[in-house]
């Protein structure tokens, strides 16, 4: 018992996201694929549909196997901890939600795909890291050089890959990250 009484749930954002999306991948598992069909992916749908309001959100809880789910969680649970230190609880779980539905919608208005995954996340945490120590009047050479990799990385892979990856929601997580360090600055 003493194992225990030594856990301390110190990221409470990001642990919960974790957890969700553990119980998500798992519903899925168990219903073969059903509940990321019905709950866990963004596509194009009827406005009048209640679901297409809640997957705006509920995309990024949805995972394709076990190693999509573990590339994710492993950036997540990575920076997520240090992101939520720095910006607090309620503004990480903000910038969470923004980013979703942002990556949600424009996947909706300009494509016809179908989009799940917490990788607009993983790159907005990734970009927020970068730019911890952002200061007024003066920009990281790191949030330079992480956002550059990471943008030509994807603008490069879009244009080449035929990967079934949506490489525009992680360009839109890394706008989003970095319209949001320079926003909470």
């Amino acid at each position: 018992m003493d194992i225990i009484n030594s856990l301390s749930y110190n990221s409470v954002v990001i642990l919960s996201f974790f957890f969700i999306s553990l119980f998500a991948f798992l519903l899925n598992f168990i219903t073969k694929g059903k509940a990321n069909r019905l709950l866990f992916s963004c596509q194009r749908s009827k406005l009048l549909n209640p679901l297409t309001y809640l997957r705006l959100v509920t995309h990024i809880l949805g995972h394709s196997n076990y190693q999509h789910f573990m590339n994710n969680f492993l950036y997540i649970l990575l920076i997520g901890p240090m992101i939520e230190e720095k910006y607090g609880s309620l503004n990480l779980l903000i910038m969470i939600l923004i980013t979703a539905v942002v990556v949600g919608l424009i996947n909706i208005i300009f494509t016809r795909n179908r989009i799940l995954g917490a990788s607009d996340i993983v790159y907005m945490l990734i970009v927020l890291s970068s730019a911890v120590n952002l200061q007024a009047g003066k920009i990281p050479i790191t949030l330079i050089l992480i956002f550059l990799f990471y943008i030509v990385n994807e603008i490069l892979n879009g244009l080449t890959k035929n990967d079934n990856v949506s490489h525009s929601s992680h360009l839109l997580g890394a706008l989003c990250g970095l319209i949001f360090a320079f926003y909470f600055k």
